[in-house]
């Protein structure tokens, strides 16, 4: 299945119903269908083909998702930046895609023009040549199940942000087994507060696509109205993390106007407090708040069948079906039911690899010897019970998660070295006790190398807390004193 033949689906079946929604407006399924059509062509009359890399770093609103379709109808690979990223990561992410073209913001484009080397088009220009709809009518190219669809950067274990290979098979059958299991409906409304650039974010269009739902593109609204905006829209699915959560209970204390009328609530990027899942049942009562787990690498590990939603508390779902998911140990030997141990992922949902980047794939991409189907080493650990539920533990390496968004130390600590006048960097990832951190061996006032952490790093990724010495303590095996140096943050919750 191709993930532009979700969205053929949804206009054949239901053309009049409502398929996205932003700000400045909304359209049905027979009109998104009619425009990813025509910046189909539109990307083809500028050059575009199968294979070609499309990089967008513009807000999450109809036009990207149009755009998104019609890239893939030409066999052309979507490739979603956050508008946040600083040129300091984004260089490295043009280096690695290789673009054929490059589409942004208006005030964005002579700055990226400068160092891109491919065409730059301003989203707004775009869109106007789309609707005015003077380019040739394309010609439907041949595209395959196993051809690129998307390429999702994210954090990896270097300094440099990783895209995950995300062809057209992996991401349909994941969207479909999710919606399957999260019991999608065509009547459903899904908000989504996540820019298209997140896989949680990207996958909430194609899982409304396959239900025939509508999708609320949000992320841009203030923090303040969210509420009115999920009221206002009649949002029935929400899907969070647990910042979003926190903001969300803190507005309704405030709010004595009716709630939006949610039945589904779905986390993932961290744990959900279940001091945090009840807040949320008495806030809107008879929603059901669904647990799952997850890694861009295989989009969706486990999900908690809504059906259950009140068992296990400590578990974070069920696989995907026809996933399985296995634990094993140091040596790759399968371990017992109720033993810690890495997550191995199995399926038809299992990624290729990262773009270019033989070295990270043949850590986490592998092939089971006696079968030839694919496998996922995540690098996480858990357990399983009797009954196949997950258990997540923790991470082995050095990501973790903040704000919803998957982070590397390393590439904070990149960033932070790259400031005049900073010697090294080492980074502590957030605990109970306090924020994330930075110790900096270098003369520079704390606050001056947050600024300047700020100019190169998206704001989830800027360290609350900073720290400056004149030498930063090394351990007998010549690394960074990582313990000693939390020491310094003693108390420190900010």
């Amino acid at each position: 299945m191709l993930v532009h033949s979700l969205l053929d689906g949804a206009a054949a079946a239901a053309p009049d119903a409502v398929a996205v929604s932003d700000a400045a407006g909304r359209w049905t399924y027979a009109e998104l269908d009619a425009c990813s059509r025509a910046a189909a062509a539109w990307l083809a009359g500028n050059g575009i083909g199968r294979g070609d890399r499309v990089l967008l770093q513009v807000p999450s609103i109809r036009e990207t998702v149009a755009l998104l379709f019609g890239a893939s109808r030409l066999g052309a690979i979507f490739v979603p930046i956050n508008p946040q990223m600083k040129d300091f990561h984004l260089r490295s992410v043009v280096e690695n895609a290789e673009p054929a073209m490059v589409i942004t913001v208006a005030d964005r484009v002579p700055v990226v023009e400068e160092w891109a080397g491919v065409p730059v088009h301003a989203l707004d220009e775009v869109w106007a040549e789309v609707e005015r709809g003077e380019a040739a009518p394309y010609r439907e190219g041949v595209v395959e199940p196993d051809d690129v669809a998307v390429l999702i950067y994210t954090s990896g274990s270097t300094a440099a942000p990783k895209a995950v290979i995300c062809p057209h098979a992996q991401a349909t059958f994941a969207t479909k087994a999710i919606v399957d299991m999260l019991g999608y409906r065509p009547d459903d409304v899904v908000f989504c507060r996540f820019p298209l650039s997140w896989d949680y974010g990207l996958y909430k269009v194609l899982m409304s696509c396959a239900a025939r739902a509508q999708i609320v593109l949000a992320d841009r609204e203030s923090d303040l109205v969210l509420l009115s905006a999920m009221a206002d829209s009649g949002a029935t699915v929400l899907p969070i993390v647990p910042s979003l959560a926190t903001m969300i209970l803190k507005l309704a204390e405030r709010r004595t106007a009716p709630m939006p009328p949610l039945r589904l609530i779905t986390n993932t990027g961290a744990a959900l407090p279940q001091a945090t899942i009840d807040s949320l049942r008495e806030v809107f009562p008879g929603v059901v708040v669904v647990r799952q787990f997850g890694q861009t690498e295989c989009k969706r590990v486990t999900v908690m069948p809504p059906e259950l939603a009140d068992e296990r508390p400590g578990a974070v779902g069920l696989p995907l079906p026809g996933t399985s998911v296995r634990i094993t140990g140091p040596g790759g030997e399968a371990l017992p039911t109720g033993e810690v141990g890495e997550i191995v992922v199995y399926g038809p949902h299992v990624m290729p690899g990262y773009w270019r980047n033989p070295e990270a794939t043949a850590q986490s991409f592998r092939t089971d010897p006696a079968t030839g189907e694919p496998v996922l080493h995540t690098g996480d650990y858990g357990w399983l019970d009797e009954d196949g539920f997950l258990y997540f533990q923790g991470r082995r390496d050095d990501m973790f998660k903040r704000r919803g968004i998957r982070m590397s130390t390393l590439e904070i600590e990149k960033a932070a070295m790259d400031v005049p006048g900073v010697r090294a960097a080492t980074v502590l990832p957030p605990t109970a006790d306090r924020d994330l951190a930075v110790v900096v061996e270098s003369e520079l006032e704390p606050h001056a190398v947050l600024k300047e952490l700020a100019r190169r790093l998206e704001s989830a990724k800027v360290p609350a807390l900073c720290r400056s010495v004149s030498e930063i303590p090394l351990t007998l095996h010549g690394k960074n004193e990582r313990a000693g140096l939390a020491a310094l943050f003693e108390g420190s919750l900010r």
